[in-house]
C-alpha cells in the first residue's frame, strides 16, 4: 500500500451475518456469508482482506480508471464496500468473476477526505486454489483478467499494457535488463521476475518470507511525494496472506514489527462482535505488538461503530452529490469573479 500520507490503517474482524447495502442507492443489499479480516483506511474503507474460505482481495491505485456514469437501474457498489462485497459473498475467484461478468457491476467513486484526488482504484482477487483475477474499469465497464498466471498487480499503466511491457524484460521473454526505477511498470517487472524465479517453499515460513522479500524489492522508498501521483508515493504498509493455512500478516513501514492473525484463533460466528486490532496505537518497535496478535482484537463499542458508519455514509453522500457541488462551486466562483470586476 503506497500513499502520500498515513492512512491510519487498522485490522478488523468482521463476523458472518452482517447486513450491508451498496452505499449508492441501497438497491443492492446482502448479509455476509463469510467472516473476514480486513485492513482499512481511516477505519472507513476496506482496502485489503481475506475471508474464512481463503478468498482475498487487494485494492490499489490506477490513475487510468474510468467508472463511467451508471444507468439508474445498474448494479452498483460504492468504492467503500467494493472489496467488502466480494469478501462477504465469494469463496472462490471463479464465483466472483462469474458474478462480475453477469452483473456488470458499476463502481461509484468516493469523496476523498484527505483532500487529494478522487480515488481511482483497481482490484486484485485470489483464492486458496491458486486462482487469481485483476478487475479494472477504463470505459465504465469491468475488464476482468482471470487466470492463475496473473500473479502481480501494481499501478499504471493498465494491466493489458503491463503484460506487454513485461515481455521485454530478460527472463520474462525479452532481452532488456531488469529495471530498477520506482515506476509502477518497473516494479511490476521486478515482482513478476522474482515470483517466476521462486523455488517451491517447503514451509509456511519459507513461503511468507519469500513473498515479503519480493514485496520489499518492489516497494516505494520514502521521499518527497510526487505531486498528483499518489501511486508514486512511499510504501506505508505491506501484507502477506497464506490463503491455504489462513494467516494474515501485516508489516507497517513506520511502526515496525510484523504482526499476524491466525484465523483458527478467531470466531467468525454470526452474532459475535465486530473487533478491531489497534495497529495505530499499539504497533511500536519497543514494547509494542509483535507476532500472533489474534487475541489482541477488542470491541470498540456501539457508539464508536455508529460514528464510523456515519463517516462512511457521509463520504458516500458527498460522492453522490459531486456534480451538484461542482456546479455550486462554479457558480460561486463566477459570482466572486463578477464582484471583483465590479469593485475594480
Amino acid at each position: 500500500m503506497d500513499f502520500h500520507m498515513d492512512l491510519l490503517s487498522n485490522l478488523w474482524k468482521l463476523p458472518r451475518g452482517i447486513e450491508r447495502s451498496d452505499g449508492v442507492h441501497g438497491t443492492l443489499t446482502w448479509k455476509s456469508k463469510y467472516g473476514s479480516i480486513i485492513a482499512t483506511a481511516f477505519d472507513l474503507i476496506a482496502t485489503d482482506g481475506m475471508n474464512e474460505e481463503g478468498f482475498a482481495g487487494h485494492i490499489l491505485w490506477l490513475a487510468e480508471s474510468d467508472y463511467g456514469k451508471p444507468e439508474a437501474d445498474a448494479t452498483q457498489l460504492s468504492q467503500a464496500v467494493w472489496l467488502q462485497y466480494y469478501l462477504d459473498n465469494f469463496a472462490t475467484v471463479a464465483e466472483a468473476v462469474a458474478w462480475t461478468n453477469e452483473s456488470q457491476v458499476q463502481i461509484a467513486q468516493l469523496f476523498d477526505p484527505t483532500g487529494h484526488l478522487v480515488p481511482t482504484l483497481h482490484l486484485a482477487i485470489n483464492d486458496a486454489t491458486g486462482d487469481s483475477a485483476i478487475i479494472e474499469y477504463t470505459d465504465g465497464t469491468p475488464k476482468v483478467y482471470h487466470g492463475r498466471e496473473y500473479q502481480v498487480m501494481t499501478n499504471s499503466p493498465t494491466f493489458d499494457k503491463q503484460l506487454e511491457l513485461v515481455k521485454e524484460v530478460e527472463g520474462l521473454g525479452g532481452d532488456k535488463p531488469l529495471p530498477g526505477s520506482t515506476l509502477a511498470s518497473d516494479r511490476f517487472a521486478r515482482a513478476s521476475f522474482y515470483v517466476a524465479h521462486q523455488q517451491q517453499p517447503k514451509t509456511q515460513i519459507e513461503a511468507m518470507s519469500a513473498m515479503f522479500s519480493i514485496i520489499r524489492n518492489a516497494a516505494q522508498p520514502f521521499r518527497t511525494p510526487e505531486e498528483g501521483k499518489p501511486d508514486a508515493s512511499q510504501t506505508i504498509w505491506q501484507v502477506v496472506l497464506d490463503l491455504t493455512n489462513k494467516r494474515y500478516a501485516f508489516e507497517s513501514t513506520t511502526r515496525p514489527n510484523i504482526v499476524w492473525v491466525d484465523f483458527a484463533d478467531m470466531s467468525f460466528n454470526e452474532g459475535t462482535k465486530v473487533l478491531k486490532l489497534d495497529l495505530v496505537g499499539r504497533l511500536a518497535l519497543e514494547g509494542g505488538l509483535v507476532g500472533n496478535a489474534s487475541h489482541h482484537f477488542a470491541d470498540i463499542g456501539e457508539f464508536d461503530q455508529q460514528i464510523l458508519s456515519t463517516g462512511t455514509a457521509a463520504l458516500e453522500f458527498v460522492a453522490r452529490k459531486q456534480d451538484e457541488f461542482a456546479a455550486i462551486t462554479k457558480a460561486v466562483q463566477a459570482l466572486v469573479g463578477k464582484k471583483k470586476q465590479q469593485a475594480a
